[in-house]
């Protein structure tokens, strides 16, 4: 874009970019476009930098807004990408560097003016760029092809069919971005766009074949973690005589250097910024995550939650059911493994918790591992440092858990896997634990986290939901977590009884003074006896059901037993109460038999004795505890804004300012 400059702030003044934003049409046949198209300098590595760059941008682009209608310049522009396109496959067999850099920089200047334009016009207007050509002024082009139709699809040919090599790594990244930026108009409107130009493109007419293919893509994409080439293998080289202007845009998405601004509104930290070792692998996750959650058509789903919730493990021999469209078959073990190793990030745990909500044949095969240890112990460890995390990560990872907890076999075998030295467990030494031990810790500590800071239902509801599903199959229950469980009870306890203390005081006070609003203490009430009956529903299925299996729970139980007097004759807990007071009583009975100043090994020794005694058609049996997560009835209010949030806070390149987004609050701290 300029043989000699080299800095961001020279891009205004460049003679090529005001030669493509002016008034002077420019044929698609021109040799400008390879001296524009020739072009390098060093990657911006700062938010000032990366700000110079947009507004550079914007200027030019409000010039070519301006006078396009008249030259036609963006479409020549993007015809000389889509011919050069035709020849990439080969090029990149041919080892073609110079024609793929160009290539590349085309692309690259097609995506920010893109962006800018998305921002400055509606989507109306933006068609109507695509549509002007060399004619009299705001003609447009008789060609019955449509533009910007014919470049979504070559970008998705070119994602799909151009081979993964050091040389085609960065227009790879740069066609990803591409496509997020297409779509990226749902960032400047508040409301949920249903019905968007953007998406009518991709979900019907040339582009709807690409669909399996290109999820496919997407997906191996973050399964193999790809990392940019060094630096001496890119495709060219620092130029200093006869260059171009901006070298090193490319190599700078490649090396993770660019600034992203934090979402203040998704959680209560500041992120710091995010240093991905693949970009392709966080850019195309990002974009696929973007199109998973597009709101269907008004004739049609969404092709590309269809292709998510029906692709097959490649070992699945079974034939695909003509009924459902875009499936493929991609490797479970490899996708499984990726999962795995990339739950640190927000974007990981969506994709997580999308292939295990939507699609049951990831689902089942899932809960058919004989090592979920390493899926789950990455998911507990986001919950367990919940005061860094982002709200909505912790959700993600919650529903997770809940997910995996609705089935019996996954809450029968986390028993059975013992871990050793759980280093990032601070509160106290775990030199061996059973992995639903650990889980039972992990999410006793985020409600009680939950309590004194965030005082979420949600997150409360979702937390004692799992421990219910687990609770009949709770067996060989380390000794820390069954005093966790109590702890937990007492604590509830304590908190009932404060506010219960508060509705009387405040019931007084109200006899001398009618003009004083009370607070809404029954309701607290209310809520707090909701959360001691869960309490105590989980803690009678552990005993109704696996008693035997537990020695420590009843250990606990019998330790704190004062804590439960005050509920047997309490109304809201009468019935759930009466397993736990024949427990108690029971196994008390049998400790004041055998004599005073017992060892703890000697109670747990007659605990074991009791458990064979006691009879157990004396325990009352209560319908079994399940709890089935299910979907907000407008799900997309929710995972719109938060998939775009994970865009504008993780994706390599791209930057958007805090001033123009619609979508979602910023922070103002």
């Amino acid at each position: 874009m300029g043989s000699n400059s080299s800095r961001i702030s020279d891009l205004p003044k460049n003679e090529y970019l005001k030669k493509l934003s002016g008034t002077e049409s420019i044929s698609e046949n021109d040799p400008f476009w390879n001296q524009l198209l020739s072009f390098s300098f060093p990657a911006p590595t700062s938010s000032t930098e990366l700000k110079l760059l947009e507004e550079a941008t914007i200027s030019v682009c409000r010039s070519l807004v301006e006078n396009n209608p008249r030259t036609g310049n963006l479409g020549a522009l993007i015809k000389v990408f889509l011919s050069r396109t035709k020849e990439l496959k080969l090029s990149a067999e041919c080892q073609n560097h110079i024609f793929i850099w160009q290539t590349h920089n085309a692309l690259f200047i097609i995506c920010c003016l893109l962006k800018v334009f998305i921002y400055e016009m509606s989507e109306e207007e933006l068609q109507l760029h695509f549509t002007y050509e060399e004619k009299s002024p705001g003609s447009y082009s008789s060609d019955s092809e449509d533009l910007l139709e014919e470049l979504l699809c070559s970008l998705m040919q070119l994602i799909t069919d151009i081979p993964l090599l050091d040389i085609t790594y960065e227009i790879s990244v740069e066609a990803i971005s591409t496509m997020v930026v297409f779509l990226s108009c749902q960032l400047f409107h508040k409301e949920i766009l249903r019905q968007s130009i953007s998406q009518k493109y991709l979900m019907q007419g040339r582009c709807l074949p690409y669909t399996s293919k290109l999820v496919k893509t997407l997906l191996y994409n973050f399964i193999r973690q790809e990392k940019p080439p060094p630096p001496g293998a890119h495709v060219f080289s620092q130029q200093t005589d006869g260059g171009g202007l901006l070298y090193g845009l490319a190599s700078g998405v490649a090396t993770g250097l660019w600034t992203v601004f934090t979402l203040g509104s998704v959680g209560s930290k500041a992120a710091a910024t995010p240093e991905f070792s693949s970009p392709l692998a966080n850019q195309s996750l990002l974009l696929l995550l973007v199109l998973a959650n597009l709101t269907d058509a008004p004739d049609a789903p969404n092709p590309y939650r269809q292709a998510i919730m029906s692709f097959k493990n490649t070992q699945d021999n079974s034939p695909f059911p003509s009924s459902i469209p875009h499936t493929f078959q991609i490797n479970f073990n490899s996708l499984y493994t990726a999962l795995c190793e990339q739950q640190t990030s927000d974007q990981a745990t969506l994709l997580l918790y999308t292939l295990l909500h939507q699609n049951s044949n990831i689902r089942t095969y899932m809960l058919a591992r004989t090592d979920m240890e390493n899926l789950v112990l990455p998911i507990l460890e986001i919950l367990y440092h919940v005061e860094e995390r982002n709200a909505h990560h912790v959700y993600m990872a919650l529903i997770v858990l809940l997910i995996l907890t609705e089935d019996d076999g996954f809450n029968r075998s986390i028993h059975e896997v013992i871990l050793k030295n759980i280093t990032w467990y601070s509160e106290r030494v775990l030199t061996e634990i059973s992995l639903g031990s650990l889980l039972i810790l992990v999410v006793i500590r985020t409600i009680q986290y939950n309590m004194t800071r965030t005082r979420d239902k949600y997150l409360h509801t979702n937390c004692l939901a799992a421990l219910a599903n687990m609770s009949s199959q709770f067996r060989s229950l380390h000794q820390y977590a069954a005093q966790r469980i109590i702890s937990l009870f007492s604590l509830l306890s304590k908190k009932h009884n404060k506010v219960l203390e508060q509705a009387t005081q405040s019931l007084r006070g109200s006899l001398s003074s009618n003009d004083v609003p009370l607070p809404d203490y029954a309701q607290d009430l209310n809520v707090i006896e909701e959360v001691i009956r869960m309490m105590l529903e989980i803690i009678n299925s552990c005993l109704t059901n696996s008693l035997h299996h537990n020695p420590n729970l009843v250990y606990a139980l019998l330790y704190k037993r004062d804590l439960f007097e005050q509920f047997r004759t309490h109304p809201s807990f009468q019935d759930i109460m009466q397993n736990i007071d024949l427990v108690i009583t029971f196994f008390s009975s049998r400790l004041l038999q055998a004599g005073a100043e017992l060892s703890v090994e000697r109670v747990l020794e007659i605990i074991k004795q009791g458990v064979v005694a006691l009879p157990k058609d004396r325990l009352k049996k209560f319908p079994e505890l399940k709890f089935k997560y299910v979907e907000e009835e407008q799900p997309e209010e929710f995972f719109i804004p938060y998939v775009w949030s994970l865009v504008y806070n993780s994706a390599v390149g791209l930057y958007w300012n805090p001033q123009d987004i619609q979508l979602f609050t910023m922070d103002s701290n």
